[in-house]
């Protein structure tokens, strides 16, 4: 295997752990709205990822940094034919991290309130984007002979891709309230659960859908089993919901969005963004890729700093592994 497929690969991965859990980050941001009463409610859901956002937004500055040094092209084009949906992502995710860190800083409830607003939207747009960027990088998009994008922002806003866009916000949606049921107690547990298994009805639908498109768009055998196991992986997380099962119901939920971006990749490779217009002038794995020299050097970095980031991020996480629930909320600040 040459480098720049060890790359695609590494690349894959880290956004499959970004999907992974930045996915039910983004989901309890939604429940704020959609499953918590109260004001003490919502500061339960919001302490559930209090210690890990920020950490799990690592994984989306590896990819992009990653993509950067190994696929130069690939990052030019995409950020180009993506700028104003970026430009919005990166809005979102500076005004996420601002609530996170804000809301807390004064007592008026007007004060807290807007900021508990500012988590709900930015949570909801970033899942539908992303998924609408994805949608469009699998289907694929005008891109020249020079490699350039030549499409326009409504091009990006096609069936296929919009689908993509309902497919992440309901999935990350559900994550989010698999988790939640993981990570609480008492009343907000059981409405979790009964919430995640009408979500799940929902996301079961919208995903095999969306990944049967794929398949026969631009499948293959490797893609095809990806597609299985995410779906028979959704279908059992909802079986563990409605059996208490809440660790086996997390850990298949994250095995769908695991095989379902995984699923994305492996119907995309050789390519990293296939041309709509022309079939040779696609970027692919070869003609989007640094020098060799430079793969190597970063391999290097990569095979050092990898297994720290890894043991640091899985320490936070076992830190911060009980349940909380409103009884664990003080009366005020």
């Amino acid at each position: 295997m040459e480098l720049h497929d060890v790359w695609f690969v590494l690349i894959a991965v880290l956004w499959i752990g970004y999907f992974f859990l930045e996915g039910f980050d983004f989901g309890v941001g939604i429940l704020t709205k959609l499953l918590a009463r109260n004001r003490v409610e919502k500061r339960v859901l919001i302490n559930t990822i209090g210690p890990v956002w920020d950490g799990n937004e690592v994984w989306l500055i590896s990819a992009v940094g990653a993509t950067f040094a190994a696929f130069p092209e690939w990052y030019a084009t995409l950020l180009s034919g993506f700028y104003l949906p970026v430009l919005v992502i990166l809005v979102c995710l500076i005004v996420r991290g601002v609530a996170f860190e804000y809301r807390h800083k004064r007592d008026e409830e007007q004060w807290q309130r807007n900021w508990e607003n500012a988590i709900f939207w930015t949570s909801l747009v970033l899942a539908v984007l992303w998924g609408v960027i994805f949608g469009n990088i699998v289907r694929g998009l005008k891109i020249d002979a020079d490699l350039e994008y030549a499409g326009s922002l409504w091009d990006l806003f096609n069936p296929y891709a919009v689908l993509g866009g309902l497919v992440t916000l309901a999935l990350f949606t559900f994550h989010g309230a698999v988790f939640t049921g993981l990570k609480t107690v008492g009343d907000i547990r059981e409405r979790a659960g009964q919430l995640a298994q009408r979500l799940g009805l929902v996301t079961v639908a919208l995903v095999t859908v969306f990944l049967l498109w794929t398949q026969v768009h631009r499948g293959n055998s490797e893609s095809l089993v990806a597609m299985v196991v995410a779906v028979a992986a959704l279908v059992g997380a909802i079986g563990a919901v409605r059996a208490g099962r809440e660790g086996w119901s997390f850990a298949l939920s994250g095995v769908a969005i695991v095989a379902a971006v995984a699923m994305l990749f492996l119907a995309l490779f050789p390519n990293v963004m296939p041309s709509s217009l022309n079939a040779d002038w696609s970027l692919t794995v070869t003609n989007a890729s640094s020098a060799p020299y430079t793969l190597k050097i970063i391999t290097w970095c990569a095979a050092i700093a990898t297994p720290l980031v890894l043991l640091y991020q899985g320490w936070t996480y076992w830190v911060f592994r009980k349940r909380i629930g409103t009884q664990h909320i003080a009366d005020a600040h």
